[in-house]
């Protein structure tokens, strides 16, 4: 396979994330930054030995020598990079969410088609070993018929009014946050595990502080607890704290999730839970390397990750033996790994979140934003 050559729109936390897990993948180098924060950039690219940093990403986009681009900037900024990203001939892996609209997905999505360029939109969490274990048994038919599916994703990191982060910010996050933010990546483990869709819902939003303290310089992503009272300005929110979602999915099968970035204690919990005809299980990203499964005759089971007895379509996932530990950064690398070995095999089928997953949560954030607003049950187009 040949040396693939990449560049990284954006320095901040998930930045770093994908330059991590990009660095330890084979036949594929970093070969520039890009990010208005020169500074930091140049520290960046200096510290890991990158040839080219840049202000200006378009610099990028018109080398020749640069086949693909990862876009780990601010939401509002999604679009109109990638769409330049794709017209300049790139494969494009986005941070999610795709983009702020349904209709600016939509036209992403045409586009790659269009190009045949490859496209990857970073819902990693699917990627979790445990993750794959659990939709290798439902499609074995060891869960049965799925009849309920529930679950949280919840996180602290915004409880207090004194927490700031742009995402907040509705000109640059988008006019979701928490539910775009991490109830997405619920949404799409689910009809990931499950292979079924939400045809219909019925939300619940709530902004609990209506005015929070900004801090007067930019900080990094979960770094707001280093600062002091002499450091903000209040700044009106219209993005929500917390969601609440019943739905349906499927036929038969119901569900109900919330999200929640102001619940103390946790740190960064997606939790789900699936129920069978024949058989339950439970995952929680807190606990990521075990899996819960219930039944109703015999005892229950705590399955540890062991690649050797994971089922067979789960084991290319874990790369570690039984004992060895495998999380979150690892679930990138293995997202990443196959957008790549995708882009050295033209005519593969793609095994990871493409652009079309990301216009599919945002037409279910959609359908979450109209039911809050109108107060009703909103169907849930199918794409």
């Amino acid at each position: 396979m040949k040396q693939i050559k990449t560049a990284i729109f954006g320095t901040g936390f998930i930045g770093r994330v994908h330059l991590d897990a990009v660095r330890r993948l084979e036949s594929v180098d970093i070969a520039a930054i890009a990010d208005t924060n020169i500074e930091v950039a140049k520290r960046l690219t200096a510290g890991f030995s990158i040839p080219t940093v840049t202000a200006d990403y378009r610099t990028i986009l018109n080398d020749p020598a640069i086949d693909a681009v990862h876009i780990c900037t601010p939401n509002a900024q999604h679009f109109s990079i990638a769409k330049e990203a794709l017209n300049a001939g790139k494969h494009v892996a986005c941070e999610k969410p795709l983009a702020t609209t349904v209709e600016e997905a939509q036209e992403l999505v045409a586009l790659a088609a269009r190009k045949g360029l490859r496209n990857c939109v970073c819902h990693n969490l699917r990627y979790y070993p445990m993750v794959q274990h659990l939709r290798a048994m439902r499609e074995a038919g060891e869960l049965g018929e799925i009849l309920v599916v529930q679950g949280t994703y919840s996180q602290d990191w915004l409880l207090y009014d004194t927490d700031w982060n742009w995402r907040i910010d509705s000109k640059v996050g988008g006019v979701s946050r928490c539910m775009a933010d991490i109830g997405s990546h619920w949404f799409d483990m689910a009809e990931h595990v499950t292979g079924l869709r939400v045809s219909s819902l019925c939300a619940d939003l709530q902004t609990f502080h209506t005015v929070r303290k900004e801090p007067k310089h930019a900080i990094e992503t979960f770094a707001n607890k280093l600062l002091g009272p002499e450091d903000y300005i209040e700044r009106p929110v219209d993005t929500e704290d917390f969601g609440a979602v019943i739905f349906r999915m499927g036929t038969r099968a119901r569900g109900s999730v919330t999200a929640s970035q102001v619940s103390a204690g946790r740190k960064n919990r997606l939790s789900i839970e699936i129920y069978g005809t024949k058989a339950s299980a439970a995952w929680d990203q807190e606990r990521p390397n075990e899996l819960w499964v219930g039944h109703r005759e015999t005892g229950n089971q705590l399955l540890l990750k062991d690649p050797a007895l994971l089922q067979p379509a789960a084991r290319s996932y874990a790369d570690l033996p039984g004992g060895h530990t495998e999380g979150y950064d690892d679930t990138t690398k293995q997202m990443f790994r196959r957008f790549y070995a995708s882009i050295g095999a033209p005519g593969s089928s793609p095994e990871y979140p493409q652009f079309v997953d990301g216009l599919r949560q945002l037409t279910i954030l959609k359908a979450e934003l109209d039911s809050h607003r109108t107060r009703g049950w909103i169907d849930v187009p199918a794409l």
